[in-house]
């Protein structure tokens, strides 16, 4: 199952990717006389994104249950947060300008670069950071636990002080990743 959830990740966080480039190569569908073809195309490719962007938030439930709690008996398990919103949107800006550039006739080469980006996604796990994400009110964070573990946790709690925040809902992405289910 983790392994499925990975892989609509990676889907989830790249389709914008595909998006771009179906808009910048003109690609409608026909709705008839009198119909705005192209804007209703557009709303729909977005409308697909947020769609899956959705599923994949849904499928959290059936993620391994986990919480940051210390081995040691000390109080505070954090000690140090740092937003990670700003470390990644540059790889997606990245993406974009590559969707941009290549030309609106040639899919083996989209294909091929999309598969490309796709693998190096998936297996470098920035795949768990999806701009979308950000537009759902989560937020991503490295936070350093007390036993000095660094961690990538995606909220929609806004942190500020390490000392006043607790995770007891979360849910494993993996060893180091968690997606947090409380508010």
């Amino acid at each position: 199952m983790l392994l499925l959830y990975r892989i609509l990740l990676t889907i989830s966080s790249t389709s914008l990717f595909v998006v771009i480039y179906l808009i910048k190569s003109n690609v409608t569908y026909d709705f008839g006389e009198g119909i705005n073809s192209e804007l209703i195309s557009y709303i729909g490719y977005f409308g697909a994104v947020i769609i899956l962007n959705l599923l994949s938030l849904s499928m959290i439930r059936f993620l391994e249950s986990s919480s940051l709690q210390s081995q040691t008996k000390e109080k505070d398990v954090l000690i140090e947060i740092e937003m990670a919103n700003h470390t990644f949107l540059p790889t997606y800006l990245g993406y974009f300008f590559v969707a941009l550039s290549i030309e609106s006739s040639d899919w083996i080469v989209f294909g091929f670069i999309y598969s490309i980006v796709f693998i190096f996604t998936f297996f470098s796990q920035t795949n768990y950071f999806n701009p979308l994400f950000i537009l759902m009110g989560y937020q991503f964070y490295y936070v350093t636990t007390v036993n000095n573990i660094k961690v990538f946790l995606i909220t929609k709690k806004l942190m500020k002080n390490p000392a006043v925040h607790k995770f007891n809902n979360l849910k494993r992405i993996n060893d180091f990743t968690f997606i947090d289910r409380e508010r």
